[in-house]
């Protein structure tokens, strides 16, 4: 059939639409495109939820059909004190306002222009847009972002705080995203979240081969820098060896740390794998970086997450050893007892 044609001086709506939609860029397209599919399919149903204590913060969290694990943006508000105001849907979701320059919606508990230059460009893309979920026995929708974001969160009030431009209020949010890192050494963030909602029970127990294979590549590929500097400054400090930036070398035992701190504790047997693609040569060296051979959208993430992860529990470190029981505690390697006496004794 042909399409019908419009009567004389009766405008054509769809000629409006598609003017719009070419003025769209193509950042704008996708978030509406995601929109009409979120409206079209609904939120992620939450299987498991509970509450995740955290020192003397409670945040409840959940764990989606997806396996994705989350945790709410309004109590992870409460817990650094930056409270929400009302009760809508748009104020849980982002509690902030865009700003003049039209940069996207952060959550309100990293609103503050003076902590928008400790906010990379990975943690403001995954906060501005929050993960709306249906709770595990209905009702109204919540919101949250991916737990592993929690420890990046406090690192951008720690460097804040180190750089001097909070003010006498944003240091008391400083002071509760300290304890909220030192109290995530006590376990993994994403086995809180597991412990908190019982989902540890039915986590796969074969899955292995399923991990390196998301981790891992077939072929390594091309060098890009992935280790922040502050990961090596932070050594440096602990060691108390003088810092002389990042053209000089470092002494070979870094190396090693990096192995203990990073690869052996990402992810179970990645370490392992990694030995056998990328083996010593004859002269001492490999042929590659070890991370150079991680996947982009599941082992790049990951070593991204556990390195911000890693620089927070040094920020919060008094010492090597100090943040060696932390470390421990919070990413044990495989087959290894976990130490109970984690922090050092309180002086009267």
């Amino acid at each position: 059939m042909s399409a019908e044609k419009k009567p004389p001086g009766v405008p054509d709506p769809s000629k409006g639409g598609r003017a719009r939609a070419a003025k769209l860029s193509e950042e704008q397209r996708k978030k509406i495109a995601k929109k009409g599919a979120a409206a079209r399919w609904g939120p992620p149903e939450a299987t498991h939820e509970g509450n995740l204590t955290i020192g003397d913060a409670v945040i409840p969290c959940a764990v989606l059909k997806s396996g994705i694990r989350v945790v709410s943006q309004r109590g992870m508000s409460a817990a650094l004190g930056r409270h929400t105001t009302g009760s809508g849907p748009s104020k849980q979701k982002t509690g902030a306002e865009p700003s003049s320059e039209g940069v996207a919606k952060l959550p309100n508990f990293l609103m503050a222009d003076n902590l928008k230059p400790f906010i990379d460009i990975d943690l403001a893309a995954s906060l501005t847009e929050p993960i709306e979920y249906v709770p595990q026995h209905g009702g109204r929708t919540a919101y949250g972002f991916k737990a592993e974001l929690v420890p990046r969160i406090c690192d951008v009030w720690l460097k804040a705080k180190d750089a001097g431009v909070l003010t006498d209020s944003q240091k008391q949010t400083a002071e509760k995203a300290y304890m909220l890192i030192r109290a995530l050494a006590h376990v993994a963030i994403i086995a809180l979240v597991d412990e908190a909602t019982g989902y540890q029970e039915i986590r796969d127990r074969q899955a292995l081969q399923a991990i390196l294979d998301a981790f891992l590549r077939k072929e390594f590929a091309a060098w890009a820098k992935r280790f922040p500097d502050d990961f090596y400054k932070e050594i440096f400090r602990l060691r108390k060896w003088e810092w002389k930036g990042m053209k000089v070398n470092r002494p070979q035992c870094v190396a090693n740390y990096t192995k203990d701190l990073v690869y052996a504790r990402l992810a179970p047997g990645v370490l392992e794998e990694l030995e056998k693609k990328n083996p010593k040569t004859d002269r001492g060296g490999r042929e590659a970086k070890h991370h150079q051979w991680f996947t982009d959208d599941v082992g790049h993430p990951a070593l991204a997450q556990h390195l911000y992860a890693m620089i927070g529990l040094m920020r919060a470190a008094d010492s090597w050893d100090h943040l060696m029981q932390m470390v421990n505690r919070a990413y044990p390697k495989r087959g290894h007892k976990v130490q109970l006496d984690l922090l050092p004794a309180q002086k009267e």
